[in-house]
């Protein structure tokens, strides 16, 4: 068997990876759909092994392009235009790919490709053959990833504030979805320009990827000391620095596909 668990810019590359790694395997009968209707599919295996279970905590997903996607430029669109237009010169092709400003060969942008399966790369049956798919998000105080891009939502399907309730047992774990599945896949409209580009990509992405069912955990560090780099603490990188985010790491054990 194998799982994958990843932070932060990781999760791209394991989507990525998992797409190179996927295999067809034998057919059987799986469940599909809100109404978990059976039907025979492929039971597809990475690098030869079973898979179990996908886990994110505060990764891109819908890249960093689109207001607020990447909050320490405080959503002001003038600073979010150039992050677009000078990110490649910081962080050089990855720049690129997060913004969606890559076209290499006059392919569309690799974010993109990413939410589909193509003839030389399995993207989503990749994704689709683990069975759990899991993305833990900061809800607040992650100053490098967004909640919308990593817990692949809309704005208007973030939780209110006000349902956000914080548990005994993991006091920073302040909301759970075990998530739905989207069956429209409707192609959205071409005809933007400008920022509007931005919001016609996330909608494309959150389509794709939201053909596959999603458990998202969303998390706040908003009375915790650690809460400034709430980006890390979601993972605990370093244990003096990070503590606080050792019940987010318990709840995704506790809740581990074996």
């Amino acid at each position: 068997m194998i799982s994958i668990v990843a932070h932060s810019l990781g999760g791209l590359v394991a989507r990525y990876a998992i797409g190179r790694l996927y295999e067809c395997g034998n057919r059987t009968k799986c469940s599909v759909g809100n109404n978990r209707e059976q039907v025979e599919c492929l039971e597809g295996l990475i690098a030869g092994l079973k898979p179990m279970n996908f886990i994110t905590f505060a990764s891109p997903h819908l890249g960093s392009s689109g207001n607020k996607q990447l909050p320490f430029l405080c959503g002001l669109p003038f600073l979010e235009r150039r992050a677009s237009e000078t990110a490649h010169l910081i962080v050089g092709r990855t720049g690129k790919h997060l913004f969606l400003t890559d076209s290499d060969d006059g392919r569309r942008p690799l974010l993109l490709q990413m939410v589909q399966d193509h003839d030389d790369i399995k993207f989503r049956s990749g994704l689709r053959s683990f069975k759990r798919r899991v993305a833990y998000a900061n809800a607040n105080f992650d100053h490098m990833v967004g909640w919308r891009t990593s817990s692949i939502r809309r704005q208007h399907e973030l939780p209110k504030h006000r349902l956000l309730v914080r548990d005994e047992k993991y006091p920073h774990i302040v909301h759970v979805d075990r998530g739905i599945m989207d069956r429209n896949e409707t192609e959205v409209s071409a005809n933007l320009c400008g920022p509007e580009v931005a919001t016609l990509h996330a909608e494309e992405m959150i389509r794709g990827l939201t053909q596959l069912q999603w458990e998202r955990v969303d998390v706040s560090f908003q009375k915790s000391s650690q809460r400034l780099v709430a980006h890390n603490t979601i993972q605990v990188k370093s244990y003096w620095l990070n503590s606080d985010g050792a019940d987010v790491i318990n709840h995704m054990m506790d809740n581990f596909l074996i």
